[in-house]
Formats: C-alpha cells, sequence, structure tokens
C-alpha cells in the first residue's frame, strides 16, 4: 500500500510585501496553502533571513555561546550587521534600539539616529529599525532616524495609531 499525504483544505492566502528597494529589495508572503506544505498549493517567495543587531555591546547580559560568533564585532553594531550580511548571509538586519528604552539607558534620539545611519550605510540589505514600544520615546527616535537615513533602505517599527503622523 503506497503513502499518501493527507492534504488541509485551506482557503486563505498570505498577502505580499516588499522590504527595502532595488537589488537588494526582499519580497515576502505570497503563500495559499499551510506553511511548506508545497504538496498542497504554491510559496512563490522563499523563507527568508533576518538576522538581529543591537545598538549596544549586550556582552554583559547574553550568555558566552551566543556572543561567541559575533565576540570580535559585538561593540560595534555597523561592524556586527556587516559580518551578519557577509559571513552568515542575512537577507535583512533587524537593529534593536535597546539603549533607547526610557527604563533602562534612555540614550536620546541623536544618538539612536547616528547608530543607524551607520548601520544602513554599512549593509546593502533592507534594514528594519525597531525601537522600544514606548510610543512617546519612538516617536521622537524614530523619526530623527527618518530623517538621518533619508533616501535609505530602512523600515522603521513600532509604528502605531498615536505616533504615525509624527513620524511619517
Amino acid at each position: 500500500m503506497a503513502f499518501e499525504i493527507s492534504k488541509q483544505p485551506y482557503s486563505g492566502k498570505i498577502g505580499e510585501t516588499t522590504v527595502g528597494t532595488g537589488d537588494s529589495a526582499v519580497t515576502l508572503g505570497g503563500e495559499d496553502s499551510y506553511p511548506f506544505h508545497l504538496f498542497e498549493g504554491k510559496m512563490p517567495n522563499a523563507p527568508k533571513i533576518a538576522m538581529e543587531v543591537w545598538d549596544y555591546d549586550p556582552s554583559e547580559e547574553w550568555p558566552e555561546a551566543a556572543i561567541e560568533p559575533f565576540k570580535d564585532v559585538i561593540s560595534s553594531p555597523e561592524k556586527w550587521a556587516k559580518k551578519c550580511v557577509d559571513e552568515c548571509g542575512a537577507d535583512l538586519i533587524v537593529l534593536q534600539l535597546k539603549s533607547t528604552d526610557p527604563n533602562g539607558m534612555d540614550r536620546g534620539p541623536k544618538e539612536a539616529a547616528e547608530v543607524a545611519k551607520k548601520v544602513s550605510d554599512a549593509v546593502k540589505v533592507p534594514l528594519v529599525v525597531l525601537g522600544t514600544a514606548n510610543g512617546q520615546k519612538d516617536e521622537e527616535v524614530l523619526k530623527q532616524i527618518s530623517e538621518a537615513c533619508q533616501g535609505k533602505n530602512v523600515a522603521l517599527g513600532p509604528v502605531e495609531e498615536g505616533n504615525h503622523k509624527a513620524i511619517g
């Protein structure tokens, strides 16, 4: 008796979105079946690899095993991002602005914009810059970053109902 894969009916479709511009733009989504069920539907865009970089050196907070692959660049977000792309094959970089958290280091928008600009200059892949989900602080920080990185391959978040106009 031959093995027959049972099929799950799926009537939905994941919308497509493109992050970035030019040759390094990344298109995500488009599936019309459950994840990786290529025997049931299509997956027009292969999964992509996004690697996370922090805006400061997290060596004191992270376990040694997590630091080891990046120990030579972890204190420099732009070098860290470049290593993620050049050596690990990252399709996107996600810059976490952990240092801007008002309940933590509370770094200012100008410092965050300088870091984001350095990272965006260091890599040619799309850069996703994520704030701390503190609406007021993110508004200040993301606005400054959008000005510093104007014309670059950068997406900003989180952008919410309360801050989208000021950031835009």
